[in-house]
């Protein structure tokens, strides 16, 4: 069966340039390759004669003998079908190994070089990396928010060379081991190995002549303050963003951000519960029995007065409205919830303990609970002997 024309293969007009020949194949490659065509039997033929005519095309002495002579160029005494190679310098039909492993190379860094995040080419310019700083506030300040200055520890441009890496600001130069690829490769039998550039790590540019300022790096250490806006209303674990203030990038990169993770201290007076606030209020026995009024503060430093009901019990809750903390992103105010705790008199002298007995005498319809309660509980101890 006659051979297909290899600019028809590769869906080209004769005389295309090596840039289309190189766009047809990529284009043929991934519509043919094997992997996405699991369900067509002929795709890997289709495939190899994908290959064998990129592989005499791409190649600028094999290409002008096939223009001239077609097929017949690569046949019998002008070339290899058996491996041969005619004199001036190109070989057979595309068929060997290391041609077809060079080739799908080409196909696998199109397919696959982008979903691994690092196209042919090396990395010239890299991203700063992302800083987290941890900054303590107290409860007062996350009520009211502040500006507040910090002193970050990062890797800002060189002042020097602009972030270029290079004295004098020059432009870096192409890497010759890799030719500005970033990777170089190697021949092993079938298969092509290829690795980092070892002369420019893999970025496909070198610096000449360092600068003295970064050593060629591009970027120094150092410490900088930032002038940072809390809002109204942050609570422990939230995060602010500050674009482009993190890691200065390599060579001239872009920054990397900031993030600020907030922890609120806690307060000696206050407990929070997002925008709900919480303060524990010690009376005395016979303010709780007999009622009156208190003072408690609130966060902004200000003061509330509070009525006690009389007979109040340990445990009692009184709301303050709109003195609890901010809605974080607008809403308005929390509230503040009066807790009281009653407490029990100690270090008697003789005379209250005296008074205190007179009283227990006299209020035994004062205390209904704990009347209750000890009522119930006989009544259970008598059904269990029963």
């Amino acid at each position: 069966m006659a051979k297909r024309d290899f600019y028809e293969t590769l869906g080209l007009a004769k005389g295309a340039s090596a840039d289309e020949i190189k766009k047809g194949y990529r284009r043929k490659a991934k519509e043919l390759h094997p992997d996405r065509n699991t369900d067509n039997p002929k795709a890997e033929a289709e495939f190899k004669e994908v290959n064998e005519a990129y592989e005499v095309l791409k190649d600028a002495e094999k290409k002008a003998a096939y223009d001239r002579f077609g097929h017949a160029a690569f046949e019998g005494g002008m070339g290899g079908g058996g491996g041969g190679q005619r004199p001036g310098g190109f070989g057979g039909g595309g068929g060997g190994q290391g041609d077809f492993a060079s080739a799908f190379s080409d196909v696998f860094d199109d397919l696959f070089g982008d979903f691994m995040g690092q196209r042919r080419g090396g990395q010239r310019a890299t991203r700063g990396s992302d800083l987290r700083f941890n900054l303590r506030v107290t409860l007062e300040e996350a009520h009211r928010g502040l500006q507040k200055t910090i002193t970050v520890p990062t890797a800002v441009m060189c002042d020097v060379c602009s972030g270029s890496g290079a004295e004098g600001g020059a432009e870096p130069a192409t890497c010759p081991t890799c030719s500005g690829m970033g990777k170089v490769r190697a021949q092993q039998g079938f298969f092509t190995v290829e690795r980092t550039c070892p002369t420019c790590s893999g970025a496909g540019q070198i610096v000449k002549n360092p600068c003295h300022g970064c050593g060629g790096a591009g970027r120094v250490e150092r410490e900088r303050g930032l002038s940072v806006n809390i809002p109204k209303g942050v609570e422990t674990g939230t995060r602010i963003r500050l674009g482009g203030e993190g890691e200065a990038g390599l060579r001239g990169g872009p920054s990397g951000d900031l993030y600020i993770f907030i922890e609120v201290e806690a307060h000696q007076i206050f407990t929070r519960e997002a925008e709900s606030l919480f303060c524990r209020v010690p009376v005395s026995m016979t303010d709780a029995a007999l009622g009156g009024d208190i003072e408690v503060p609130t966060i902004d430093g200000g003061r509330s007065r509070v009525k006690i009901p009389p007979g109040s019990q340990s445990g009692k809750q009184m709301r303050l409205r709109g003195k609890g903390m901010p809605a974080l992103r607008g809403g308005g105010m929390g509230d503040m919830y009066i807790e009281l705790a009653v407490e029990t008199p100690v270090n008697l002298t003789s005379r209250q303990r005296d008074l205190l007995r007179e009283f227990e005498n006299l209020s035994e319809e004062n205390n209904p609970e704990s009347t209750g309660f000890f009522r119930t509980v006989k009544t259970f101890w008598d059904s269990m002997k029963g």
